[in-house]
């Protein structure tokens, strides 16, 4: 990262100028340092959302929303979707190379003997109502594990940050399926470790002691390249939320936690299941498809097709590229009851009118990862409320990743933003009886 360049900036009322050094990176817009800003001229910059703010520096996750560019550690996604799976996706996001053979091995096998939760976590679950969002009990239990795991937990001892990491990544599934069985009154059943990574999620969430169950490898593929897809996303809201709640020198669970409460917000995690909440309600209405395109290209409706089109990216998503082809491959292959089956129609259908219609092609509103990875947990059989848990346990080595990068950081800080304050100023206080 180079800094030769400069900007200045020039007060006109008082005249006063600052020289800010221009920070180049190795991808992406270059980026002005604005630390002498308020101390030379005595202003904040004003950017709600933090759109136009780097935030930190980190060397992790690249994405450029203009040309559909999404690279790990240099490595386009494409690439790693193709010929990687999610754990050795993971070594690189933690390691910053690939891993040889016996790297991989080795790291697999850790994972592998991290899987069990301490038996008394389980009966931590018994604690939340059976109604419970396995959200609201992830949260919950991630928080929890550093009651339990006090023996690794300097933050700035880097061995210490590895098996925390290493927890992390392997008691996610746990978690996630454990909260899923406690919601439907189901047995707990634990971790196999003949199984690899997604297969032992699918056993530990559909298998029952009354039945022989062998997770299918059609969906064991299909669950890892939407981890491999969610695995990071750069500064996103939850990223950043794990960010500053670690900048406090909060422990890496607690900082997890934020981040699952983070992502949970309908904006950011919830998006595939609002794919198919839409799908639902289209089905319902009994109006036909086209009525509901009408409705979305309507500029006074107020109505818009859930899963088309991205905020970050502009033209097309290139994880919904990748996704795609699974998707019709796992909907080919498999048999779908008929409500179902229904709403599998429906969502091809739709997909078909948005690569089709021009309406949606010059503005770039395609299929999105979300409208395809909500339609594969449909097909799997996977419920609603754990769409953005799957998302919660995908990411894990994203936040984590993020969180020992920043505790290595020379540069980093505590999180404190300022503000535009807009409230009443120098009020005197009245007394009760006088108001």
């Amino acid at each position: 990262m180079s800094n030769e360049e400069t900007v200045t900036i020039k007060d006109n009322t008082t005249g006063k100028e600052v020289t800010m050094p221009l920070l180049t990176p190795t991808a992406g817009p270059k980026v002005i340092d604005i630390g002498k800003l308020y101390k030379e001229l005595g202003y904040f910059t004003y950017d709600p959302g933090f759109m136009s703010t780097a935030s930190c520096s980190s060397a992790i996750t690249y994405l450029d929303g203009a040309e559909g560019v999404l690279q790990y550690r240099g490595y386009p996604i494409e690439q790693l979707a193709e010929h990687s799976s999610y754990l050795e996706v993971c070594y690189l996001l933690l390691n910053d190379h690939l891993p040889t053979r016996s790297e991989l091995d080795e790291f697999e096998n850790t994972i592998t003997m991290h899987t069990m939760l301490h038996e008394a976590m389980i009966r931590f679950f018994s604690g939340f109502r059976r109604d419970a969002h396995p959200m609201a009990i992830m949260v919950g239990v991630v928080g929890a594990l550093s009651a339990f795991y006090h023996d690794h937990m300097d933050i700035h001892n880097e061995e210490h940050r590895m098996i925390t990491a290493y927890r992390l990544v392997a008691k996610m599934p746990t978690i996630a399926a454990l909260s899923y069985r406690f919601a439907n009154g189901k047995p707990f059943v634990y971790p196999r470790n003949q199984l690899n990574y997604t297969e032992n999620f699918l056993y530990m969430m559909f298998s029952m002691p009354t039945d022989d169950y062998t997770p299918d490898p059609l969906l064991a593929k299909a669950l890892d390249l939407i981890m491999i897809l969610h695995a990071d996303h750069e500064q996103n809201a939850s990223t950043s939320t794990v960010r500053l709640a670690g900048s406090s020198d909060a422990n890496p669970f607690a900082a997890v936690a934020s981040g699952i409460a983070a992502l949970w917000g309908p904006a950011h995690g919830g998006a595939n299941e609002a794919v198919i909440r839409m799908l639902i309600n289209i089905n319902e209405s009994g109006k036909p498809l086209q009525h509901f395109v009408d409705r979305a290209k309507d500029k006074n409706d107020s109505f818009r097709l859930m899963g088309f089109g991205h905020r970050v990216y502009k033209n097309y998503d290139p994880r919904a590229k990748l996704i795609r082809e699974v998707c019709h491959q796992l909907l080919n292959d498999m048999e779908s009851s008929g409500e179902q089956q229904k709403l599998l129609d429906t969502a091809m259908a739709l997909e078909k009118v948005a690569l089709e219609d021009d309406y949606f092609v010059e503005r770039n509103l395609y299929p999105n990862v979300d409208f395809y990875s909500g339609i594969i947990f449909l097909a799997m059989g996977i419920p609603m409320n754990m769409f953005t848990v799957i998302f919660a346990m995908a990411r894990t080595i994203g936040w984590i990743s993020q969180w020992n990068e920043m505790m290595a950081d020379k540069e980093a800080k505590i999180g404190r933003p300022r503000q535009l304050y807009t409230g009443e100023i120098d009020r005197d206080y009245i007394p009760i009886d006088k108001r």
